[in-house]
């Protein structure tokens, strides 16, 4: 499940990415293949970290089972 991370909140990326620019159709982050097409990988501070990516907004997406 992808999430959006703030300083204080966990959102969903329907809070967030409906009206991006970059979401794909359905107004969801571009999610393929394990990887978000509309950002980069951010480096783990932890190895029991889930991989963290910067999206272009600005704003830390992270896939979490």
């Amino acid at each position: 499940m992808l999430v959006i991370l703030t300083d204080e909140q966990i959102l969903s990326p329907q809070q967030v990415c409906q009206s991006c620019l970059l979401a794909d159709r359905s107004g969801q982050p571009r999610w393929r293949q394990g990887k978000l097409g509309c950002g980069h990988l951010v480096r783990k501070l932890t190895e029991n970290q889930p991989e963290q990516y910067e999206c272009e907004m600005g704003f830390r997406v992270a896939y979490v089972e």
